[in-house]
C-alpha cells in the first residue's frame, strides 16, 4: 500500500480525514467502478480497497508490518468478484468498507474525550454510508423504536434515555416501508406520533403509547424489563 501520512487529532481533523477517505471509496464503487472492477483480479493475491486522506483510492496488497500503522480494510475482496452478481459483490465490498472507515475514525478518536467522540460520530452519522450510496438505499427518519434499536425510549434528540431492543425494526426499515411506519398512533389517546415526545411499546400487544398517557417516564422505562400496557395488565389480573 502506498503510504499517505495523516495524523488528525481534533474532531474536525478526524472528520475531514474520514470524509476524504469515504469520498474516495465512494468514487471507486460508483463513478469509477469499471476501473475498480478491473483492478480486483481474482487471480491476484489478497487485495484491499484503501481510501486515502488526500481523496484518492487504491486497490493494493495489505500492509506488511505487524501491527499495521492503521486498521486494515477487508482482505481478499478480489476473490469473490466473479463468483457473485456484480451488484451483490459491490454491496459486500461497501459494507466492509463502511466498517473499515469507522474503525480508522475510532483509531484516531480513541484519545478524544467522551463528548468529542460523540460529536465526531454524530458528524459521521449525518453522512450516508457507502453501502447506502452504492445500493441507492436511504434510511427512514427516526420513528418510535427505530432510533438505535430500542423498543421503548424517548424520541427527543436531546435525551439519551433508551431501554429494550426491538428485533422487528431493523436495517430493512428504509424508504420503501415509510408508509407502513409513518402513521403510528397512541394506543391510549389515539393521537399521531410526534418526534418530540416519549413513547413506549407494550411487549404483549405491541401497541405504542405516549409515556404521559400510561404514566411512564424515560427514567422509569429504563428499569422495566417487560412493559405491559394497562389493558394487557388488567387481562392478566382477570385471568
Amino acid at each position: 500500500m502506498a503510504s499517505v501520512s495523516s495524523n488528525p487529532r481534533t474532531v474536525e481533523e478526524i472528520f475531514k480525514d474520514f470524509n476524504a477517505r469515504r469520498s474516495a471509496v465512494v468514487r471507486a464503487l460508483t463513478s469509477e467502478v469499471d476501473e475498480f472492477f478491473s483492478l480486483c483480479d481474482p487471480d491476484k493475491d489478497n487485495l484491499c480497497l484503501y481510501g486515502h486522506p488526500n481523496d484518492t483510492w487504491e486497490v493494493a496488497l495489505p500492509a506488511e508490518e505487524v501491527p499495521p500503522e492503521l486498521p486494515e480494510p477487508a482482505l481478499g475482496i478480489n476473490f469473490a468478484r466473479d463468483g457473485m452478481a456484480r451488484r451483490d459483490w459491490l454491496s459486500l465490498v461497501a459494507v466492509h468498507t463502511d466498517s473499515w472507515l469507522v474503525s480508522v475514525a475510532f483509531y484516531f478518536g480513541a484519545r478524544l474525550n467522551r463528548n468529542d467522540r460523540k460529536r465526531l460520530f454524530s458528524l459521521i452519522n449525518e453522512l450516508p454510508t457507502v453501502y447506502e450510496v452504492v445500493t441507492g438505499r436511504k434510511p427512514l427518519k427516526d420513528k418510535p423504536g427505530v432510533d438505535s434499536g430500542s423498543k421503548s425510549k424517548s424520541n427527543k434528540r436531546s435525551s439519551d434515555s433508551q431501554t429494550k431492543g426491538n428485533p422487528r425494526l431493523t436495517e430493512e426499515s428504509y424508504v420503501e416501508d415509510e408508509d407502513e411506519h409513518g402513521e403510528t398512533l397512541c394506543g391510549s389517546c389515539g393521537a399521531n406520533y410526534s418526534s418530540d415526545e416519549f413513547w413506549i411499546c407494550c411487549d404483549i400487544c405491541e401497541r405504542w403509547f405516549h409515556g404521559k398517557c400510561v404514566r411512564i417516564t424515560p427514567a422509569k422505562a429504563e428499569h422495566i424489563k417487560q412493559y405491559k400496557c394497562p389493558t394487557c395488565s388488567s387481562k392478566k389480573i382477570r385471568a
